[in-house]
């Protein structure tokens, strides 16, 4: 069993900054690859970013690549999502989440945090 806590998230400006943290404790955190996802009113959950075990690989979604940025700190058992150049469309809930897979696909990860809200305000 993994838990993941969420954190960071808030009101911001367009054009603004916020750095999201999801802590995992446990000594298994590291045998995962990591992922944030997010949910807007009224949509269906999408993909946001995934960061391999190892840190080799990151893969983005089309909508956030080069304003977004995953990260982790495996001695911290933490992975993070920088997001800059927020939009309003940005406006969700962001989860993390852990999977044993490489993939962008939300039913294959096997744990999800609580999620924290984004809002993006125009």
């Amino acid at each position: 069993q993994v838990q993941l806590v969420e954190s960071g998230g808030g009101l911001v400006q367009a054009g603004g900054s916020l750095r999201l943290s999801c802590a995992a404790p446990g000594r298994t955190f590291s045998s995962y690859n990591m992922g944030w996802f997010r949910q807007a009113p009224r949509k269906e959950r999408e993909f946001v970013a995934a960061i391999s075990r190892s840190v080799i690989m990151t893969s983005y979604a089309d909508s956030v690549k080069g304003r977004f940025t995953i990260s982790r700190d495996n001695a911290k058992n933490t992975v993070f999502l920088q997001m800059n150049s927020l939009k309003p469309e940005d406006t969700a809930v962001y989860y993390c989440a852990a999977t044993s897979q490489w993939t962008g696909s939300s039913s294959r990860y096997d744990y999800w945090g609580q999620g924290t809200q984004v809002t993006v305000s125009s």
